[in-house]
């Protein structure tokens, strides 16, 4: 088993609230930077941005897994990894077609920008993207293993577009094994709390909109080998 520091919430321009300098080339050279090992990029309900960080993760020897911070009809938050970029991309189009479709304002809600691994823009998604979906909570977990994905509720001790916030409780029949805090100073009483949370694997994040607020290689993951597969085995191998 080998430790490596971890940021698997983050959000690039394309994300209509990520601010403008958070382009390729800067999240994945501030990861470098800032010593990471493994992040993924999340942006809401849209993996396009993936195959650029993925490239330049291979210059800089990081390793990049191809992510979506999905929203739910519930509005609730969740962070959906996946094995492989082709896959996110294929979980990106059902989404897509599953969005409100309600078009971008980028004067009011900020532009949508797609780039390549040169930080140029090729492109832009014209529905707003930090809309809800028609996707339900309760067949997120399903729904993503089709796409060789996994899903951790996202920020569950936030007080909006959270598990908890939105729900107000862990449904009975989740199946999920790993979800997210902001503060982990919340886990114990949120475990006490929620008791189908004992089991499951908890993981903190930046949710960075801005460069400076990527994490510091302050958290940890062990994982048997340094890998996509390797590190979303670590993630939902339940707890004794």
């Amino acid at each position: 088993m080998i430790s490596v520091t971890y940021d698997l919430h983050m959000h690039s321009c394309l994300s209509p609230c990520g601010d403008a300098d958070m382009t390729p080339g800067n999240i994945v050279g501030m990861s470098a930077l800032k010593e990471l090992d493994v992040i993924a990029l999340t942006d809401h309900n849209t993996c396009k941005n993936c195959e650029a960080v993925m490239k330049l993760g291979e210059q800089y020897g990081i390793l990049v897994i191809p992510g979506m911070e999905l929203t739910t009809v519930e509005e609730v938050h969740v962070v959906c990894l996946f094995a492989s970029l082709e896959k996110a991309l294929e979980f990106d189009k059902y989404v897509y077609e599953h969005l409100q479709p309600v078009k971008n304002r980028p004067e009011i809600f900020g532009e949508q920008l797609i780039m390549d691994e040169n930080d140029a823009v090729i492109g832009t998604v014209p529905n707003l993207l930090i809309n809800a979906t028609d996707i339900s909570f309760s067949n997120v977990y399903d729904l993503v293993a089709k796409y060789d994905g996994i899903m951790i509720p996202a920020h569950i001790d936030k007080n909006s577009n959270s598990l908890l916030a939105n729900l107000g409780f862990v449904p009975p029949d989740s199946k999920f094994t790993c979800f997210e805090l902001k503060n982990m100073a919340n886990l114990h009483n949120l475990r006490k709390q929620n008791p189908y949370l004992e089991k499951c694997n908890v993981i903190t994040d930046s949710d960075s909109h801005f460069l400076e607020n990527i994490n510091e290689p302050e958290n940890t993951l062990w994982v048997e080998e340094k890998s996509i597969k390797g590190v979303l085995n670590a993630l939902v191998t339940k707890r004794n």
